[in-house]
């Protein structure tokens, strides 16, 4: 069964942001949660970041970093929609997303699936703060391309390098 990704469900549940302490609070976990994925992965060799095994499905770090890039990429491409007025809540078919992005990535070198993420988040942050007045589904993609992101993933990549790093 293919995961969805329901715009409305998690509209009318991920609330609204209030204010500028609510951008702030999600921007700061962002950049909380980003240090920590970037850190983790900046102690392992070329080697180890290539080395299959994060994912039983063969997923290395340099795999997880291509596809936490791309769903920063999306994010920031949703957020300019957003911005235009052009953004629709639509379905989203995640392991499509997924599968298509680490397809996409899978011969890349590894300094430049580095690159492509900062800058995709870096976009995503900047369209972020364009947004004359955010809204719920911006918070949405804010938090679901990044802290949470970030949050799902941490716990096995913090393990993945605790394994690489005791080898």
């Amino acid at each position: 069964m293919l995961a969805r990704v329901d715009r409305r469900a998690m509209a009318d549940a991920g609330g609204s942001i209030t204010g500028m302490a609510d951008l702030a609070a999600i921007l700061a976990a962002e950049e909380t949660g980003w240090s920590e994925l970037r850190s983790l992965i900046d102690r392992l060799t070329p080697e180890q970041v290539v080395r299959p095994g994060y994912y039983q499905e063969g997923w290395s770090a340099k795999d997880l970093l291509a596809h936490v890039g791309a769903w920063l990429a999306e994010a920031g491409v949703l957020l300019e929609r957003i911005a235009a007025g052009s953004y629709r809540r639509e379905d989203i078919d995640v392991d499509d997303v997924n599968r298509l992005s680490l397809e996409a990535m899978r011969d890349i070198p590894f300094p430049t699936v580095k690159a492509q993420a900062a800058a995709a988040r870096a976009r995503m942050r900047q369209a972020l703060l364009e947004l004359r007045e955010p809204s719920p589904d911006a918070a949405w993609w804010i938090a679901k391309a990044g802290p949470e992101h970030y949050a799902e993933h941490l716990p096995r990549l913090r393990a993945w390098v605790e394994e690489l790093r005791s080898t």
